[in-house]
């Protein structure tokens, strides 16, 4: 792959939508990536999209705890490794599937997920934050939002 001259063409994207990330397994697979001449790679989470073909309604903890996940294989891996996040929200599974958790339904969640990447993780501060800015007196992270 090194002497193919592609690792100087492209950078990967290591796709994990799970809230229980191989996190060691993750940094190994990075240090695979640099051994072989690739200097950055993308993570790729997501914010809603990520938890049933017929979801419709988005779980924000599901998707926080993804994003919880990624900052911890980042904190593992080499400082300069990282060029970004791709904070993925899928619409549907596949071209024949009917629609899924649409954006309206996600913004909470996709507001989460941006604060607790922006700020490193997760807090009361950091929740309190978001309901300000959405104007929602009561985020609920664990159960579906009514």
């Amino acid at each position: 792959l090194s002497e193919s001259g592609v690792p100087q063409l492209v950078q990967p994207m290591i796709w994990d939508y799970s809230v229980d990330i191989d996190v060691p397994g993750k940094v190994q697979l990075i240090e695979k990536y640099r051994r072989c001449g690739f200097s950055k790679v993308w993570f790729a989470s997501a914010f809603k999209g990520a938890t049933g073909v017929n979801q419709s309604l988005t779980l924000i903890g599901h998707h926080l705890r993804n994003q919880l996940e990624w900052l911890q294989v980042a904190s593992r891996s080499p400082a300069d490794v990282l060029e970004g996040i791709a904070l993925t929200g899928w619409q549907r599974y596949d071209h024949f599937s009917v629609l899924c958790e649409l954006l309206p339904v996600a913004i909470p969640s996709l507001a989460v997920c941006l604060q607790a990447l922006k700020n490193g993780g997760y807090s009361e501060k950091i929740k309190e934050n978001v309901e300000n800015l959405l104007g929602m007196p009561n985020l609920e992270i664990d159960t579906f939002m009514r």
